[in-house]
Formats: structure tokens, C-alpha cells, sequence
């Protein structure tokens, strides 16, 4: 089996400046992008590429979503950033907004999802001191095995992969390892008193879009308030109707205690997290303790209502559980040889790759990107499908027939 590697002079001019002058900490899709409109991108040589990445979920509502971008337009006019050494006129519209939005009595603003995972921790750390009664720095934080939240050293201590720790120790103490998907291994977890919070995704993205079975997050939501113990959600991919509801913690009516989010709240302009939980967690964290320079910044504010509105005037949530099932259907209509399984909720989806090739996954991946198809492998045999949210059954069933193709070419 060749790979092909078609790559223009003007493309590879892009690709050895970056390789010249960057940090080699990433390893793309040899493509070089420079305009994206809904669920479309357009390399340097004008060729027009379906998006099944949207920027890890960070482009649910489109590219370039024209209400998003007058949003960040008009504000970048007029007030961009204040510090939070002052008010600003955006900041307490945008708190209320999004607290309502998710039914929160409180948010803490940050820039990105890494961030937000920092802070969920830094209030479940200070919430078992203050409230739990846990002894000062004994605090734990218990997360899933195969999670991914970012590669701050905090999250790289909580990592099970060893690309994202090896070579980069000590570790964060007071952090403990169970198996994902499994409330027994969380039992008796939880029933160290120590234990301030369990920080968990409701689907787990980048290991490959791994769904729990039913009830798990019931069962997770259960055993927190039973031993008195914060249940964190970390919904920086999966929440903003990427799985076909608002939040993927939907799918099972739970309510987290702090809610992580990110990516999508922006719909890909600019970074924008939020962490979200009520007054007797949030409050425990005082004026000076923590913060960000950009967290609440007024265009940061004024894009992320913009971004969240769209996903509910325009219908998001339920157009993606739709085009989900649809997607699911077209890629088993296919009967691939090479597809192993099919999972995924609403438009978070992977495909599990069987082949005797090893690099079968990132080969098709390139197939792809010939064939009009952009999407990364993970983990080595899996391939996440995540359009933007507003992909039509026309546009899905057109891409599903160019995955058929590339995947004819892994026979060769």
C-alpha cells in the first residue's frame, strides 16, 4: 500500500517554515489551511476540504460563523481588554447570561480548557478544605484512566499516556488513577474521606471517543452525593450540543457540581473557557486567590453569548443528534473490511480501523485529505468524525461516499 503525498511547492513552503522555525511538538495532516467557512476549509492552493475535526469541537456552530464573527468584530472596535483590575460593561451581562444558560449560580471565567481544568481543581481542593473537612494538603482528586484534559503539568500528572508524561516528572501529588466506566473501582475510591472531587468526561474524546455504558454517569452522579464528594465534568469536547444534547451529562439528567467548558464556547475564534458551579463552591475561592489576566475579558464576552445563542436559535443540539444518526447509518452502510466498529453520540464519532498495517489509520487520513476529507487519527487506530454542527444529510452522505473511497484504497 502507497500513501500518497501530493503536497504543492506553495504548500511545502508553509510546512518547512513552521518546521524551521516552531517548536516540533505536533505532527499534522501535511495541509495548509487558510480560510474556513461552515463546514468547509480551503488550503493555500484553493482546493475545498470537508472539516471532520472542527478544531477538536472547538468549531461546533460553523467556521466563520457570520453572527460570531460581527460579535467579535463590533467589540474588537470598541473594547478589547480591561484586566480584571476594573469592571467592564460585557463581564456581569455575559456571568448572567451563561449562569442562566446552564442553570449555575455562578461562573469563573478563564481562556482555555486546560485552564478551566486547573480551576475545577483548585476549587475542589479548597471546597474540601473549607466544607468537606479534609485535613490541609491531603486534598485528592480522583480522575479516569484514558483521560485527556490538556499538558499542564496538573494534567499531565493525571495522564495514563505515555507521550504526554514521559520525561517531564515530579508529578502533582494528592491525584489518584481508576478505570473509566467502572463505579465499583469509583466506590471505593470515593470512600477515602481525603477525596475532594472526581474529575471525569462523560465521553472520552481524544482516547477515542469512548462512550460509558448506560447509567454510568447516574451512577457517578449517585456515589459523589453519597460520599460527599464534588463530581467535576469536564465538557471542553463534548459539551455544546456536539453528542446531540447541550451537554453530553444530558443524555443521563445529571448535574455536575462543577462544569467545565471551552473549545465550542467561542465557536473557534478566540480561546474563551468557563467554569461554572454554585455559591458554596464557587465562593470559597477569594478576591487575589486566582484568576487570569484575559479570563472575562469583554471580547471573550461578547463572542461567547454570541456563540452561545447560535446553538440555540439555529437549532444545534437537535440537528446534531440527527446528522449523528445519519452518519453512523451511511458509515455501516459502507461494510468496510477495514472498520472494526462504529461508535458515538450525536456528531462526536470515531471509527476503530483493523488492518495489518499499524499506520493503516493515519494512511487513510492522508487518503482522505486527497479524496476532500480532513480528519486526524488518535490513538493509533481510531479516527474521530466530528463536522461542525451544521452539516446537512446531503452534505454527510456526499463525505461518507469519500471515506468509502479512501478506504477502498487501504485494500491496495
Amino acid at each position: 500500500m502507497s500513501t500518497p503525498l501530493q503536497t504543492s511547492a506553495n504548500t511545502a513552503k508553509y510546512i518547512a517554515l513552521e518546521d524551521q522555525f516552531g517548536a516540533h511538538n505536533y505532527h499534522p495532516v501535511p495541509v495548509v489551511l487558510e480560510k474556513g467557512e461552515g463546514v468547509f476549509l480551503y488550503d493555500v492552493d484553493g482546493k475545498r476540504y470537508f472539516d471532520f475535526l472542527s478544531g477538536y469541537s472547538a468549531v461546533n456552530q460553523g467556521h466563520c460563523h457570520p453572527a460570531i464573527i460581527k460579535a467579535l468584530t463590533d467589540q474588537a472596535q470598541k473594547l478589547t481588554l480591561t484586566s480584571r483590575a476594573f469592571y467592564n460593561n460585557l463581564l456581569g451581562e455575559y456571568e448572567k447570561y451563561i449562569t442562566e444558560y446552564f442553570g449555575y449560580e455562578k461562573v469563573l471565567p478563564m481562556n482555555t480548557g486546560v485552564e478551566g481544568g486547573e480551576t475545577a481543581i483548585k476549587l475542589a481542593r479548597r471546597w474540601g478544605y473549607a466544607v468537606k473537612g479534609i485535613p490541609e494538603n491531603q486534598a485528592k482528586v480522583i480522575f479516569a484512566q484514558g483521560n485527556f484534559w490538556g499538558r499542564t503539568l496538573a494534567a499531565i500528572s493525571s495522564s495514563t499516556d505515555p507521550s504526554s508524561y514521559n520525561g517531564f516528572g515530579p508529578f502533582m501529588p494528592g491525584f489518584g488513577l481508576i478505570p473509566y466506566n467502572d463505579l465499583a473501582a469509583l466506590e471505593t475510591a470515593l470512600q477515602d474521606p481525603n477525596v475532594a472531587a472526581y474529575m471525569v468526561e462523560p465521553i472520552q474524546g481524544e482516547a477515542g471517543v469512548v462512550i460509558p455504558t448506560d447509567g454510568y454517569l447516574k451512577g457517578v452522579r449517585d456515589l459523589c452525593t453519597k460520599y460527599n464528594v464534588l463530581f467535576i465534568a469536564d465538557e471542553i469536547q463534548t459539551g455544546l450540543a456536539r453528542t446531540g444534547t447541550l451537554l453530553a451529562c444530558d443524555h443521563e439528567n445529571v448535574r455536575p457540581d462543577i462544569l467545565i467548558l471551552g473549545k465550542a464556547l467561542s465557536g473557534g475564534t478566540i480561546p474563551v473557557a468557563a467554569v461554572l458551579a454554585d455559591d458554596m463552591i464557587m465562593l470559597q475561592i477569594k478576591p487575589g486567590e486566582h484568576g487570569s489576566t484575559y479570563g472575562g475579558n469583554p471580547l471573550a464576552c461578547a463572542v461567547a453569548m454570541k456563540a452561545l445563542e447560535v446553538i440555540k436559535s439555529e437549532k444545534m443540539v437537535e440537528n446534531s443528534f440527527k446528522m449523528g444518526e445519519i452518519l453512523r447509518a451511511e458509515l455501516a452502510n459502507l461494510n468496510s473490511p477495514f472498520i472494526a466498529s462504529i461508535r458515538g453520540r450525536g456528531l462526536l464519532n470515531a471509527i476503530v480501523i483493523k488492518h495489518d498495517n499499524p499506520d493503516a489509520a493515519w494512511d487513510l487520513c492522508l487518503y482522505l485529505k486527497e479524496l476532500g476529507i480532513l480528519a486526524k487519527p488518535t490513538h493509533g487506530d481510531k479516527i474521530r468524525f466530528a463536522p461542525p454542527l451544521i452539516i446537512t444529510e446531503a452534505q454527510i452522505k456526499e463525505a461518507v461516499q469519500l471515506i468509502g473511497k479512501g478506504l477502498e484504497q487501504l485494500a491496495k
